[in-house]
């Protein structure tokens, strides 16, 4: 039998398997360490995270953008579990806005199925308590019934919670927030002198699509975009940001992690 060339195809791809098998070794000790130096009781009780590029992902690689769309979709899932092994309570990510809505005919529908695809799987693994933000009004009947029934479904768990904000925008949140608050106190009797006399910031809270929750620690946006587009505007005035290169899909866990190491070696100064 004649020995391989150094060079041979099967060496070269045996060399390949072994760098390949390398560097996810280097990949998981890295991210081992970066998870060990992480200060335990600095970790962010709620995450915001703003799923952007999925569409310019797709473009680069000569892909449609639906197919994009679900990539970004199946990252999910992986970014959920990373909340949980480091003790996250509360995540909210922004899957679709109400600038959105404006979007092509086609492009929005298969976005939509995509989403009510990937809230029903979400659902459907009784690992989170699913919660809806946004204005489902605004959503067509299909997928305001998924993401309500993804809520019925999981209201009894009580591990992680994970806001899934559809049909979302920050003024369109504030504005829905001060018409509960104005019907609440008008169905009670209260006159709009009385009301004006004792509003404070936390009636507006209350009303909000996340009331009774933490404000975000710490909001994550992908993509090199640095912006937040409206995101939890009221909630974020304390946040701290982090803005990230990666696409959507390509963010990986020590991303995640250098961000939650970049969040606790802040002075938090809440708006000082």
């Amino acid at each position: 039998m004649s020995a391989k060339l150094p060079g041979s195809p099967t060496n070269l791809s045996r060399m390949g398997r072994v760098r390949k098998l390398v560097g996810e070794i280097a990949y998981d000790l890295y991210g081992h360490r970066l998870t060990s130096a992480l200060p335990h009781d600095q970790i962010p009780r709620h995450v915001g995270v703003i799923l952007d590029g999925n569409r310019r992902w797709a473009a680069e690689i000569g892909s449609s953008t639906a197919y994009g769309h679900r990539a970004g979709a199946e990252k999910i899932t992986e970014f959920l579990g990373w909340c949980e092994e480091l003790g996250v309570e509360v995540v909210t990510l922004w899957l679709l806005s109400t600038d959105n809505l404006a979007r092509d005919e086609v492009e929005l529908k298969a976005l939509l199925k995509i989403i009510e695809d990937t809230v029903a799987s979400l659902a459907e693994t009784r690992r989170w308590k699913i919660h809806p933000v946004g204005a489902l009004e605004l959503l067509s009947t299909e997928t305001a019934q998924v993401l309500t029934q993804a809520a019925i479904q999981t209201q009894d768990i009580s591990g992680l919670l994970v806001n899934v904000a559809v049909g979302y925008g920050g003024r369109r949140e504030v504005v829905d927030a001060v018409k509960s608050l104005l019907a609440e106190h008008a169905a009670a009797g209260t006159s709009l002198d009385e009301l004006a006399a004792s509003l404070d910031i936390e009636h507006i809270t209350d009303h909000l699509y996340t009331k009774g929750q933490p404000d975000p620690d710490l909001v994550i946006r992908t993509s090199g975009e640095q912006r937040l587009s409206g995101f939890l505007l009221w909630q974020s005035a304390h946040s701290e940001f982090y803005f990230c290169e990666a696409y959507w899909p390509n963010f990986r866990k020590i991303d995640f992690l250098r961000a939650v190491r970049s969040y606790a070696a802040r002075n938090r100064r809440f708006g000082i």
